[in-house]
């Protein structure tokens, strides 16, 4: 991590310019539904569904003309927020899905489980196999006792889960 000083001049003066907090992370998906039974099993809540669209959300994001689906998961512990959102117009851009870890706009959220195993056989139910299917593809497990993490098919440590 570097210090203030070797940030460069228009970092200087900023060092009580702190984040309070992270409010929420957001992950464009396929299906609405399929990632809130997903993120449902996983523990997270969901508070609440909502349509975003007109002029004022068209400012917001650069996109003229949006109509988006949206759903914001609470995590057991009420720190943190998972928005999911569904464009249904603009159509979606781009598919990042099968994009290496070190293409740019990479997304993961890491979550802590009690048990890896029992949470990713719960994932693998019939209700949840598309999503299973494609996280698996994507999944590193991590252990902080570990030393860092371990792909999947070198170990499964208990600690937590990264998706």
């Amino acid at each position: 991590m570097k210090d203030a000083g070797s940030l460069g001049a228009g970092w200087k003066g900023r060092a009580s310019m702190t984040v309070r907090r992270m409010d929420n992370v957001g992950i464009v998906v396929e299906s609405l539904d399929a990632a809130i039974s997903f993120f449902t099993e996983l523990g997270l809540e969901l508070e609440g569904r909502a349509t975003i669209e007109g002029e004022w959300a068209g400012r917001v994001t650069g996109l003229r003309d949006q109509r988006v689906e949206i759903a914001m998961m609470r995590t057991p512990d009420g720190h943190s927020r998972l928005e999911l959102s569904r464009f249904l117009t603009p159509p979606v851009v781009a598919d990042h899905r099968n994009a290496p870890v070190n293409a740019l706009g990479y997304l993961r959220v890491m979550f802590a489980v009690e048990d890896i195993d029992d949470t990713l056989a719960r994932l693998a139910s019939a209700a949840l196999s598309s999503w299973a299917k494609w996280s698996s593809t994507k999944t590193r497990i991590g252990s902080a006792t570990s030393g860092g993490p371990k792909d999947c098919s070198s170990g499964s440590p208990k600690n937590s889960a990264e998706r």
